[in-house]
C-alpha cells in the first residue's frame, strides 16, 4: 500500500514529514491511529502494520520526528535541534490535535514504540480524556539506577564532544549491551529481531541504526523520570485502554522486569483498563518479529474489544 506523504510546519516552521495510510476506497473510517516510532529508525517502517490497521477501517498517520527519517535537516540526522525533547512531544501533540479535528468525532488510538512510546507516556496526562485507546510496544517505566547514571555519562561526554557530537561510550552503554546479550553476534543488531531479514533490512537502511548526539541522549534519559513519575501517572484518565506489549527477551525493559515496574506504576495510580502481553523468545520489534502476524492478530484484536 501506498502512503500519502505530506510535511506539516511545527510550532516553530520545522517541516515534519509526515505519512498517512487510508482504508481503500469506499470503505469508510472508523477509527484513526498515530504511530510514533523509535530511535534511529522512522515512521515508512510500520507500512506493514499501517495496513494491517486500514484493513480493518483505521485512518493511519506516522511522523518522523525530529532528527529522524525525512525530518531530519542535512548532517541533523539523530539530532533533536535547539528544541529537544520538549520540541519532539509538542510535535507528536500538535500532529494528534491536527488528525483528531480532521476525523472528528472517530475514535483515536496514540500507539508508540520504544522512545516513540516514551513519547506517548508524556502526552497520556494532557491527551488521555481525548484518547479510545494507547498502545505502548518495546517501552519501560522507570529509569534503572544504570540510566540515571547514564545521564552522568552523556553530559560528560557532551563536553568532550560538543551537543551535536557522538558518543562510542553511549553507544557501547545502550545499542551495544543490548546486542551483547545475544552473542554470538551475527550483526550489531540481532537484539532487534529473530528474523534474519528484518535485522538486515534496518542495516541496509540508511535512515536506520545511525548514531545520536549526545544531547539526543540527555533530551531522551532526562525525560523518563518525570514521565515515569507518580504525579504524572496520576493524571492519566483511569478508564483509558492501555496496551502493553513486549518481547519476553526485550533488553530496553531488562527482559521486561522494567515493564513489571510500569504495571505496578499504572495500578497504583487508579488505572483499571491496563492490558499486556509478553511474547516468549521475541525480541524489541515485536512488530518485525518472527511472529509478527501473531503479533499484529492480538492488536487488532484488542483495538476491536476495546475502540468503540
Amino acid at each position: 500500500m501506498q502512503a500519502k506523504t505530506s510535511t506539516v510546519s511545527a510550532s516553530d516552521g520545522t517541516a515534519l514529514h509526515v505519512y498517512e495510510w487510508l482504508p481503500d476506497e469506499g470503505t469508510p473510517v472508523r477509527a484513526v491511529a498515530h504511530i510514533s516510532h523509535g530511535m534511529a529508525e522512522h515512521a515508512a517502517r510500520y507500512a506493514r502494520l499501517a495496513e494491517a490497521l486500514t484493513q480493518v477501517g483505521y485512518a493511519v498517520y506516522a511522523n518522523d520526528h525530529r532528527g529522524h527519517g525525512k525530518t531530519a535537516l542535512p548532517g541533523e540526522l539523530g539530532h533533536f535541534g535547539d528544541g529537544g525533547w520538549k520540541a519532539v512531544v509538542g510535535d507528536l501533540s500538535r500532529l494528534v490535535t491536527s488528525e483528531m479535528a480532521a476525523h472528528e468525532g472517530k475514535p483515536f488510538v496514540l500507539f508508540g514504540h520504544s522512545m516513540g512510546s516514551f513519547l506517548v507516556q508524556c502526552l497520556l496526562p494532557e491527551l488521555s480524556g481525548r484518547l479510545a485507546a494507547a498502545v505502548l510496544s518495546g517501552s519501560n517505566g522507570k529509569p534503572t539506577p544504570i540510566a540515571s547514571a547514564g545521564r552522568l555519562v552523556a553530559r560528560a561526554e557532551r563536553l568532550r564532544v560538543g551537543p551535536r557530537g557522538t558518543s562510542k561510550i553511549l553507544r557501547a552503554l545502550s545499542f551495544e549491551a543490548f546486542n551483547k546479550a545475544f552473542k554470538p553476534n551475527r550483526t550489531a543488531n540481532d537484539w532487534l529481531s529473530r528474523d534474519e531479514a528484518e535485522v538486515d533490512k534496518y542495516e541496509a537502511d540508511p535512515l536506520c541504526g545511525f548514531e545520536c548526539s549526545t544531547s539526543t541522549w540527555i533530551e531522551l534519559l532526562d525525560a523518563l523520570g518525570p514521565m515515569s513519575s507518580p504525579e504524572q501517572q496520576s493524571k492519566i484518565r483511569k478508564d483509558l485502554p492501555i496496551y502493553i506489549v513486549a518481547g519476553s527477551l526485550d533488553p530496553v525493559s531488562e527482559r521486561t522486569k522494567g515493564l513489571d515496574q510500569l504495571l505496578g506504576a499504572f495500578a497504583r495510580a487508579g488505572l483499571t483498563q491496563v492490558t499486556h502481553r509478553f511474547y516468549e523468545g521475541a525480541r524489541h520489534e515485536i512488530f518485525n518479529e518472527t511472529n509478527r502476524d501473531e503479533v499484529t492478530r492480538a492488536l487488532v484484536s484488542w483495538l476491536a474489544n476495546h475502540v468503540p
